[in-house]
């Protein structure tokens, strides 16, 4: 590259080498966003006024988060500042867009790691097991506040321990999240009195671990390259920037995949209603729904034919015989 040194250059590499990868793989997720997006509103017009607003508002934050990063970052680093390293490493602690990108993701990662934590509540029932998972989120969102403060005073060990915090307690607490969820389906799994039911809550299993995965995971490599920083090769911290920016839409995706398999799954599960017994529970389309799978609401019908509406949750406590009731879900499509 002519008119740049050789150190120059390196840096120019793996520094904007990164944004660069990083913005166009954020890009093609967000496409990927879109379509789910779309796909949502398309297929579950009866889930609640609350959950459709929370994925208008993941979606609007992502589209928003995305314009930040090309329109900022790399016009600014790519066009308005081409080869001028210098100043482009100074923008780090100069632009605000760029001191608080790292927080921004944080926020939205927090945004969908609090949906899931209501899906653990929704299975467990048990304030004691989520909070301690929320204050961890809490907390990983506490440290890159401050991580970013330190940014913008070029601190750079405190900003490498905060971010470790950051992204410890994040990786940390999406495993054992995913890993409670898991917990709890296979304990009311094994309580439950209908086969279909046992089926339903078998195949969310699964599910809890496919979605948790990609963000665990590249959390974990952005945890790994952020604490290079501290080594003989510094300039390979650099590549988290990379990992980071993609972190928001991997987030945001395993949110709306959750939502938008549950018409899958419903339909996989209640593939053998036809030839079951009485006593098996038979799903049909919904009349009102609050938008999850483990949220839906049942309809218990006993022997005397009285009815009564129970959240699912409730379900997983009771103890009806087999031979006393029979469930119909009415969960949301």
């Amino acid at each position: 590259m002519s008119g740049v040194s050789a150190e120059e250059e390196k840096l120019i590499k793996f520094f904007l080498g990164p944004w660069l990868i990083g913005g166009c793989i954020d890009l093609v997720l967000m496409g990927v966003l879109c379509c789910q997006v779309t796909n949502y509103f398309t297929m579950y017009t009866s889930d609640g006024r609350g959950l459709r607003l929370a994925v208008a508002v993941l979606f609007l934050l992502n589209l928003l988060k995305s314009g930040e990063y090309f329109s900022a970052s790399l016009w600014i680093f790519l066009i308005n500042h081409f080869g001028d390293i210098q100043y482009n490493l100074g923008l780090s602690a100069t632009g605000w867009w760029d001191t608080a990108n790292p927080l921004m993701v944080a926020i939205l990662a927090f945004y969908v790691q609090c949906y899931f934590c209501t899906r653990l509540w929704a299975v467990s029932k048990n304030w004691w097991v989520v909070g301690p998972i929320f204050l961890l989120f809490v907390f990983a969102l506490l440290a890159m506040a401050i991580g970013t403060y330190y940014i913008q005073t070029l601190q750079n060990q405190q900003v490498t321990d905060w971010f470790a915090a950051h992204l410890s307690s994040v990786f940390a607490g999406d495993v054992i999240l995913s890993g409670t969820t898991a917990y709890f389906l296979i304990r009311t799994k094994k309580t439950v009195f209908s086969t279909q039911t046992a089926e339903l809550l078998r195949a969310l299993i699964p599910l809890t671990f496919q979605t948790a995965a990609p963000p665990a995971i590249i959390a974990m490599f952005n945890l790994i390259f952020s604490q290079l920083y501290r080594t003989k090769q510094p300039l390979l911290g650099y590549v988290e920037i990379g990992f980071n920016q993609v972190l928001p839409k991997l987030y945001a995706i395993s949110m709306m995949y959750t939502l938008n398999a549950r018409r899958a799954i419903r339909s996989k599960v209640s593939g053998s209603r036809n030839g079951t017994s009485t006593h098996e529970p038979s799903f049909r389309q919904p009349r009102h729904g609050n938008g999850d799978v483990e949220l839906g609401r049942i309809e218990v019908t006993t022997q005397k034919e009285i009815t009564r509406h129970v959240d699912v949750t409730d379900m997983f406590a009771s103890t009806h015989s087999i031979e006393e009731s029979k469930v119909t879900f009415s969960g949301p499509e």
